[in-house]
């Protein structure tokens, strides 16, 4: 139920990190050490990972990812309701209609008006921010224990992007769901709240509480990052 923000400029290893986590790096780079565990399963040890037919299991059903673009997230061929639907076919057993009014249930719960047209609409046919409401059901649809957030509002206006801070604190309090929040704006990382982590060059130089390490940066590169950013 907590939070953990990831900062750092571009390249600090931020979307590494969280690729890593859900067993998705790039095809050439993998781990040599390290242990991750999500929800009591281990899906990294050593070095290695669990089995890939494990791992597809765990995804959506243990941990989901909100990516930074939602239109390279969803299938433009696909309605959004159809592409929200896939994750309950593939992890669960409800009927076509259950799962029909579960989606539709989580479309009201993301604040997306309509939610009948939604689920027939193509994401071209939606606005940055309702396609970003739509990712966000994919994610939470099966309520996750992990949820992580890489640069989820960065494409959106400022009035967008803070209903849609809002809309995750919601639903990580109702569910109950840990969320690992990458973010380049450090003033974003303020208003999550929670723990702070600081990377810079594939290397985390400085954690703590957010208020914490905004207030008292105790590492120089966390002190510029800072100074960068003028409301802070």
């Amino acid at each position: 139920g907590g939070t953990l923000c990831v900062a750092g400029e571009s390249g600090s290893g931020k979307s590494a990190l969280a690729l890593a986590i859900m067993g998705l790096l790039p095809s050439g780079m993998r781990p040599e050490q390290g242990r991750i565990e999500v929800a009591g399963h281990t899906v990294l040890a050593d070095g290695r990972y669990a089995a890939e037919r494990q791992l597809r299991q765990w995804r959506g059903a243990r941990m989901g990812m909100v990516f930074q673009e939602p239109m390279t997230a969803l299938n433009p061929l696909v309605t959004c309701g159809q592409q929200v639907d896939e994750a309950l076919r593939l992890h669960g057993r409800l009927s076509r209609a259950a799962r029909r009014a579960r989606i539709l249930e989580i479309f009201e719960a993301v604040r997306l008006d309509a939610p009948e047209r939604i689920f027939r609409s193509y994401p071209h046919q939606l606005s940055g921010g309702q396609r970003q409401r739509v990712v966000l059901s994919m994610a939470m649809i099966l309520r996750p224990a992990l949820l992580i957030c890489d640069e989820p509002t960065t494409a959106l206006d400022v009035t967008t992007q803070a209903e849609i801070l809002g809309l995750i604190a919601t639903l990580q309090q109702e569910q109950g769901t840990t969320v690992l929040f990458i973010t380049h704006d450090l003033g974003v990382a303020a208003r999550m709240g929670g723990e702070l982590l600081v990377m810079h060059e594939g290397r985390v130089v400085e954690q703590g509480a957010v208020a914490d390490v905004l207030v008292r940066p105790g590492h120089a590169y966390t002190q510029r990052l800072l100074a960068a950013v003028p409301s802070m």
